[in-house]
């Protein structure tokens, strides 16, 4: 019993930094990708995704599978840095579902010289090895 409660103890001690990290290690990916977006660099933007033909990115157009069709999708959308703008991502929201996989909502932003768009999006993070991948995407 006394073994029990030591286990809990510890468990609610360790739990919270484990927590903690993950959400830490998922807004670095958001931010590298707003880094990247600012600097006009898809690619760079597109490494927060999971480079693989599973990847959905979901949005008023419709669904896409795929890394490569998302970001060809973004790069007809956004052919230069002009039209894409300074994005920055706000009311940002983590949740752990599981060890390896995260939900995270929040909003978004886009301004250019000519217009300001905006909207929200929810996302789901896997984890592969030490890195935080979207495996999932809906943006609104």
């Amino acid at each position: 019993m006394k073994f029990i409660k030591y286990v809990l103890k510890v468990s609610f001690i360790i739990l919270p930094f484990f927590v903690f990290s993950q959400k830490k290690d998922i807004l670095s990916v958001m931010k590298s990708q707003e880094k990247s977006w600012n600097n006009g660099d898809l690619k760079g933007y597109m490494k927060g995704y999971y480079q693989s033909d599973s990847l959905i990115f979901v949005s008023k157009h419709g669904i896409t599978y795929g890394w490569e069709n998302t970001l060809s999708n973004y790069q007809k959308a956004y052919p230069n840095k002009e039209k894409m703008g300074i994005l920055s991502f706000s009311d940002i929201k983590v949740k752990r579902l599981k060890r390896d996989i995260a939900f995270v909502m929040g909003k978004w932003k886009i301004t250019t010289d000519e217009t300001t768009m905006s909207g929200v999006y929810s996302l789901i993070f896997r984890k592969f090895g030490k890195d935080w991948r979207i495996i999932s995407d809906h943006t609104e």
